[in-house]
């Protein structure tokens, strides 16, 4: 068995100072199995070491962040270069034109674009503008994981203690009629969603019809490309599908693992947080450090990787070969119905299930915990583009004891015996049970 003692020591300490124990909650402790809580030291290409010296083939690459590998050297290179000038000025620097015409020249439709930190930055710039250029305040958002940190979102989940109720309302995904019954209230300012997810491909025409019932609503439609963005393609799920929103939300793969976010959008809604506004302005963005160098030059390295390798590629061939060999193994066992690989191939993720079928926390952290015991780590089987064959036949190695072992729990009807401590939880849930920790004296 691996050892986590420095490691476990470490995650005490955080707890001691930082609320829950990392800053960012699908960080969080509670999203691993207990006691197995890796804490990083490095990460080169696809791998990750821990304090414990355990190394680990890594998956969801920095929540999505990371589809170039871990010190990818160009990457590393620019920002090297960059910060050795400066990192931080009181006026806009040359880079941050560079970087917004790079930028433009990917996304189809926008025609202005600016910079922030991180992606609730973005949507959030953008929910406010739409309120500014319609007058409106509700807004619509798909029933989709995540959109933001901030108050209009977080107050429609389990998590909003300390929130007032806010005028957002939802509608499913996939089901022009519903969100056609929202719009005709006439109150809502903007539609914001993701074009798709790893696990929801639009039917033909939804998007389109998307478009059509916004513009007939006059409300503005918002792509949320923070995942797509970069892994869809460098234009994101808006040129995959052929749908231009009026405002889009960009950020996690745009710097490999570097802080930048954006917001771009048409001239005549984005211009409305300018200096050539002939009506009264929106505070659209103002971040000190949206403009630093680093994350520019981040950006703009990412952007010639992209054009001159094949990252998306890459990750699709990892992801076809990870889906295919998981969900092969599982059927060999005679469990494909129960642990199960699914996705778009640059952004799979693995379903777990009890031997009744039913979605399973318990099973799921089994399946974790013996990965981790394996040198696996990762809470999805997203990929990058440094996950080459040799990784992929390894997690392979790695994937069939562990489905053996999740074969003997569902055989036996429970995972006891076999997991170690309780099992994971929900990251955004009202109450810190079922993984609450005991305050020390």
């Amino acid at each position: 068995m691996r050892e986590f003692h420095r490691s476990n020591a470490i995650q005490a300490r955080l707890h001691d100072l930082v609320p829950g124990g990392a800053h960012t909650y699908a960080r969080g402790s509670d999203q691993y199995p207990e006691f197995m809580t890796p804490i990083l030291v490095r990460g080169d290409g696809a791998r990750v070491w821990d304090a414990d010296g355990n190394a680990y083939i890594e998956y969801g690459m920095g929540l999505r962040s990371v589809t170039l590998g871990h010190g990818y050297a160009p990457v590393v290179e620019a920002v090297t270069a960059a910060i050795a000038g400066g990192v931080n000025f009181s006026r806009p620097t040359e880079l941050e034109l560079a970087a917004a015409e790079d930028f433009l020249a990917l996304v189809p439709g926008a025609d202005m674009v600016k910079f922030a930190k991180n992606g609730s930055d973005a949507t959030t710039a953008a929910v406010r503008l739409a309120r500014a250029v319609t007058g409106r305040e509700t807004v619509a958002v798909c029933a989709q994981p995540f959109f933001s940190v901030d108050d209009w979102f977080i107050g429609t989940t389990e998590m909003n203690a300390g929130i007032p109720p806010t005028a957002t309302v939802r509608f499913p995904y996939n089901d022009p009629e519903a969100l056609a019954a929202v719009l005709d209230s006439g109150t809502i300012a903007c539609v914001v969603m993701e074009a798709a997810t790893a696990l929801a491909e639009p039917e033909p025409g939804y998007l389109t019809t998307v478009r059509e019932l916004c513009d007939r609503a006059g409300t503005l439609l918002v792509f949320d490309e923070m995942i797509t963005g970069f892994r869809w393609s460098t234009g994101g799920a808006q040129q995959v599908y052929g749908v231009t929103p009026d405002l889009s939300c960009w950020g996690k793969a745009m710097g490999n693992g570097f802080p930048i976010s954006a917001l771009a959008g048409r001239r005549e809604f984005m211009e409305l947080g300018g200096l050539r506004a002939e009506r009264d302005r929106v505070f659209l963005l103002s971040t000190t450090h949206g403009p630093e160098t680093a994350s520019l030059a981040a950006f703009r390295a990412v952007v010639a990787a992209y054009a001159e390798t094949d990252p998306i590629g890459r990750m699709e061939h990892a992801g076809r070969r990870l889906a295919d060999g998981v969900n092969k193994i599982a059927a060999e066992l005679g469990i494909g119905d129960r642990l199960e690989v699914v996705g778009r191939p640059s952004c799979l993720i693995f379903l777990t299930r009890d031997q009744r079928g039913r979605p399973s926390q318990p099973y799921r952290t089994l399946f974790l915990q013996e990965l981790l015991e394996r040198g696996v780590l990762g809470q999805s089987f997203v990929t990058s583009a440094a996950h080459t064959d040799a990784e992929i036949d390894e997690t392979l190695a790695a994937c069939r004891p562990a489905a053996e072992t999740y074969c003997r729990a569902l055989e036996s009807g429970t995972v006891e015996g076999l997991l170690r401590g309780r099992p994971v939880a929900p990251a955004l849930r009202r109450h810190a049970a079922p993984r609450a920790l005991r305050r020390e004296a």
